[in-house]
């Protein structure tokens, strides 16, 4: 089952340059939450703060703590390489293995954690692209056709699988509809929509119908300042802060 998420007095520089500034947010277990924002306000820093993506950077650093379920995600001796097995991520762009079958790109997260059991494989494997939608549509070209071969939108739900297949307790989401077609993107909300049974969902967009879709929370972010966190309902139709009304209707963004 999905984890709730607590940040707090959370800080972000890269370099000198300060990214985040005191952010505090808790999210709710088993529900999607959705970050908004204009580019450059800190969204996907902040998400990549949550699995230790964020100090991979050169010069990166931050301040402040974060606790997913009963994971304190910065405490010392916290293995990093275990928080991004717990917490999986999905980026912008697609990035199956290029070289892998569709079986070995999900199955890659499996063996590098101990799995190499021909039956649970093909089991875990198939239980992530059933999750994901794609099984019906791959399944008989598993092992025949690399993950590349596949379309935009299937490239997505392939990660997405891939992601899926180690259990994870959260699923991150930079923009993952991004840089598909409007078909695709359906899939990918529809699906989304259904990872909440089972996950916590944390997915930044810049489409801010597709926030009011999918999420039953909604972050909005303005120059490193998480300037207001509610219902997104609420978030939608009658905002507490004039900043976000007026991103919200346009007018900056």
């Amino acid at each position: 089952m999905g984890v709730g998420i607590e940040v707090r007095n959370l800080n972000a520089w890269f370099g000198k340059a300060q990214v985040l500034n005191e952010i505090n947010i808790k999210v709710s277990p088993n529900a999607v939450t959705a970050v908004i924002g204009p580019s450059g306000c800190g969204k996907s820093t902040f998400i990549r703060c949550l699995n230790r993506l964020h100090e991979i950077v050169p010069e990166a650093r931050l301040t402040g703590s974060v606790q997913v379920g009963d994971m304190d995600v910065y405490a010392p001796g916290q293995d990093a390489v275990d928080v991004r097995r717990r917490i999986g991520m999905v980026f912008q762009k697609p990035n199956p293995f290029p070289t892998m079958s569709i079986y070995d790109n999900v199955a890659a997260g499996l063996r590098l954690n101990g799995y190499n059991k021909r039956h649970d494989l093909d089991v875990a494997v198939e239980s992530s692209l059933q999750m994901a939608a794609l099984w019906d549509e791959v399944k008989d070209v598993l092992k025949k056709k690399s993950g590349s071969s596949l379309s935009g939108g299937q490239q997505q739900r392939l990660c997405i699988a891939r992601a899926l297949a180690v259990q994870p307790e959260l699923l991150l989401m930079d923009e993952p509809a991004s840089a598909l077609d409007p078909i695709s993107t359906g899939k990918i909300e529809e699906l989304i929509f259904q990872l909440k049974a089972k996950y916590t969902v944390v997915i930044v967009t810049h489409n801010m119908q597709q926030a009011a879709r999918v999420a039953d929370h909604t972050g909005f972010f303005l120059m490193g300042k998480l300037i207001e966190y509610d219902k997104t309902e609420k978030i939608f139709t009658t905002p507490s802060d004039k900043r976000t009304e007026d991103y919200i209707t346009g007018r900056f963004g």
